[in-house]
């Protein structure tokens, strides 16, 4: 189709389209100079750009052997004798799509795919060809890939899975499959799908249009058949001849409902329970079948009726769905052989859509035998509680134990202890009548109750046994006299005031205390008037200790015991003296305890003998190893020269080592060597008084300034050896004179002016004016050997 677009005082533009359907689909546009002469001629231009299109238009998977005609660009401005030159550029220009830059010609050089990219955008542009300036302003276009059907439908999600109840109704909705195309859906009908069901039938079928799955045939049965495979089709261009497939798989599960009752296998049941089994055993098991599923097939279970009801109780074992039918009461074989039951089993949930096909329930019949056993014997009371009073002599008779025999032999019975229930064999009992008694006088501070065992056995049975529990309660007697709860000291200040209480002190008994019973304090006899302490009895098991004397003095006397007298007020009463230690301590103005003389006391408490062993070894140690670093010490410190007298009053030690040198500020200082004043006298010394200074001995000449450091050195060691109070503090360790012999000769380097050396000393002119008369010394050497 032409669509043709005018515009007033407009050039026309002309978009020729040819059919959308053809293979080629080749556009061309042509844009004409619109003109207006004016009154004289003159022929009018727009400035405004001189060619405008709309969209392209390319069809996609194309394999022909020529490229693609897309569209034919052409400016107005051009009159076709080549100087005008056409650019294209945008998404894919140079590569998919190529221009013509003389002809306008616009080709798509690869195959499109439209599910990759629908469309391109591109820019074109006329331009000088010689000097590459625009001629026309630059003008965007659209270039899209037209759809084929190239692609089949596809189900993204599959395969599917669903569920739908056993008995619903036809058309019921099970699922919806979607499938999609990635043809374009705009165009044509390449992407316009219609569901059908390939595999299913007669069971479900599936909308065309909307691809949901429905039932199609009524009441099917989960327990006849429980899953279906359907097989789903998508076809595309509307379902007609050509077009595009694709398939899904969807499993469908039927979910179960309660349409089928529970019934049991067997009209009749027959179980046996025998005499000896004790209420609560199992007697017998039996099931209702239900088809259904879950809480469809749950059964529950009741006894309708019976001349067993009373002796017989039915459960249901939740796991296996069972009726556990187990003993209520105790049978026996000479009353009653045989039982029967009516047992229902019923359904738990009702559906009441399928209530009609009950009823939902079945009934059975248990008979229950009973057998015939050699039961054990039985004891007339499930168990015995004695008492017997302790210290009771052995022999004492605690109780009686009495069992029989219930089978109709009535054979006799044998009693005995078993010895793991009464190790230490505190009792014995006699075999025939079952009469317990002691063995030995009981204890109750060691052992207030007695639990023991009695085993009765058939004699001439089948030794059968049966046991019964047996308490024995020891009966307290005030056999133990009370003594202190708790033995602590009792700390009292040195300036404590008269009528001061100190402690309050309670007891204990071993013993039962019995009602209204009470322990009563006093002090002992011999401490009855003593002028330190007293005692108040509180009469509630208490008693008041109080200080009837101002101060105390811990240097006469630092500890005080005083005997207090307990009675318990039991039957027979008991007694007993107790000691309270109550110790002297130094004390502030504000009654707070100083020190006491338990530092032993809280020693021990806070280390072990063990510990301070450990400390006084390495304390040993380390006093061991400060006396031997010492003696060292001393044995390297021997004078170097000894003299005959053994009167060693100053050390000179000799050292071949320079030490720092010219530059070593903290040595010793020859300086001091050298004083003028120093060596006209004696100079303060620092280790001893001034007053005990010996005067110069005579005989010594004076120093002048020009001292010869040898001879200073000598004078200054006859000075020491005469001065008997000088002690050898005096130490020189580093000389700038090493002294006559020594082996490392002198330290001086100005004689080495005069020796041949390879040493550059050209550095000395650098080190500044000190230095001055070494470089000249040094230096007029090495320019005398330079100018020779």
């Amino acid at each position: 189709s032409n669509n043709i677009k005018s515009f007033y005082a407009k050039p026309l533009i002309f978009i020729y389209r040819s059919s959308p359907r053809e293979r080629g689909h080749r556009r061309h546009l042509s844009l004409h100079r619109h003109r207006e002469r004016g009154k004289e001629g003159q022929v009018l231009h727009r400035s405004k750009r001189g060619w405008v299109w709309n969209q392209f238009f390319v069809i996609e998977e194309y394999t022909g052997p020529d490229p693609v005609l897309v569209g034919r660009l052409h400016s107005d401005v051009d009159s076709g004798n080549g100087n005008i030159k056409y650019i294209l550029s945008g998404e894919g220009a140079g590569t998919i799509f190529v221009i013509d830059d003389k002809t306008g010609n616009i080709h798509a050089t690869k195959t499109l795919d439209r599910e990759e990219q629908a469309q391109y955008t591109l820019t074109a542009q006329a331009v000088d060809r010689d000097t590459n300036k625009p001629l026309e302003p630059p003008s965007e276009f659209i270039v899209k890939v037209q759809d084929i059907n190239d692609n089949p439908p596809e189900f993204l999600h599959g395969p599917y899975y669903a569920r739908v109840a056993e008995m619903s109704n036809v058309g019921t909705s099970v699922i919806k499959v979607t499938a999609t195309d990635a043809d374009d859906p705009t165009y044509g009908n390449s992407a316009r799908l219609v569901y059908s069901i390939l595999q299913g039938q007669p069971y479900f079928s599936v909308e065309p249009q909307t691809g949901i799955i429905r039932t199609a045939l009524p009441n099917m049965d989960r327990e006849a058949r429980q899953e279906y495979d359907v097989l789903i089709q998508a076809k595309d261009m509307g379902g007609h001849m050509g077009g595009l497939s694709g398939t899904t798989q969807v499993k469908i599960t039927l979910t179960d409902v309660n349409d089928n009752p529970p019934k049991f296998a067997q009209g009749v049941y027959a179980m046996a329970v025998s005499e000896d089994k004790v209420p609560g055993e199992e007697v017998g098991r039996l099931k209702a079948r239900d088809p259904d599923q879950a809480e469809n097939g749950l059964v529950d279970y009741r006894i309708l009726e019976g001349d067993g009801m009373n002796l017989f109780e039915i459960t249901k074992d939740s796991e296996t769905q069972e009726a556990v039918i187990k003993l209520k009461k105790t049978v026996d074989f000479e009353t009653k052989r045989s039982y029967t039951l009516k047992v229902e089993a019923s359904n738990t949930h009702i559906d009441s859509r399928f209530a009609a096909w009950g009823p939902y329930k079945d009934t059975t019949i248990v008979k229950i035998s009973v057998e015939d056993a050699d039961e054990p014997p039985t004891f007339m009371a499930p168990g015995y509680n004695f008492e017997v009073e302790e210290n009771a002599p052995a022999g004492t008779l605690v109780g009686r134990v009495h069992a029989k025999d219930t089978d109709i032999m009535n054979n006799p019975i044998r009693y005995m202890i078993p010895r793991y229930t009464d190790l230490e064999e505190f009792f014995t009992i006699n075999t025939e009548d079952g009469i317990i008694k002691t063995t030995r006088p009981l204890d109750r501070e060691a052992q207030a109750w007695h639990n023991i065992s009695v085993s009765a056995t058939e004699i001439g049975g089948h030794h059968q046994d049966a046991k019964v529990r047996v308490n024995i309660k020891v009966k307290d007697v005030n056999d133990n006299a009370p003594e202190f709860a708790a033995q602590n000291e009792v700390l009292v200040c040195e300036n404590v005031s008269p009528g001061k209480l100190i402690e309050t002190v309670s007891a204990t008994d071993k013993d039962e205390m019995a009602h209204r019973q009470h322990f009563h304090f006093s002090l002992a006899p011999e401490v009855a008037n003593n002028h330190s302490f007293s005692l108040k009895d509180n009469r509630d098991s208490t008693a008041s200790i109080f200080v009837i004397r101002k101060g105390f003095s811990r240097m006469t006397q630092d500890v005080y015991h005083l005997p207090i007298e307990i009675n318990d007020n039991g039957v027979p009463p008991m007694s007993s003296t107790n000691t309270l230690i109550i110790r002297v301590c130094s004390c502030d103005s504000k009654d707070t305890i100083l020190s006491c003389n338990v530092e032993p006391f809280i020693l021990s408490a806070g280390l072990s003998t063990g510990a301070l062993i450990a400390i006084l070894a390495c304390i040993v140690i380390l006093l061991a190893i400060v006396v031997l670093f010492v003696a060292l010490r001393r044995q390297k410190k021997e004078p170097l020269i000894v003299f005959e007298e053994e009167d060693i009053r100053e050390n000179i030690i000799t050292y071949d080592d320079e030490g720092g040198g010219e530059e070593d500020t903290e040595a010793f200082d020859i300086a001091t060597l050298q004083n003028p004043d120093g060596a006209n006298g004696f100079l303060p010394r620092k280790d001893i008084k001034p007053e005990l200074q010996y005067p110069m001995c005579p005989g010594l000449r004076p120093i002048g300034n020009s001292v010869d450091v040898d001879d200073f050195i000598k004078t200054r060691i006859s000075d020491a050896d005469n001065d008997p109070t000088a002690p050898p503090y005096d130490s020189i360790q580093i000389y700038g004179y090493e002294g006559r012999g020594s082996i490392a000769g002198s330290l001086s380097s100005l004689e080495s002016v005069t020796t041949d050396s390879d040493l550059d000393y050209d550095y000395l002119q650098s080190w500044g004016p000190r230095f001055k008369k070494l470089a000249d010394l040094y230096g007029t050497k090495d320019s005398a050997d330079d100018n020779s």
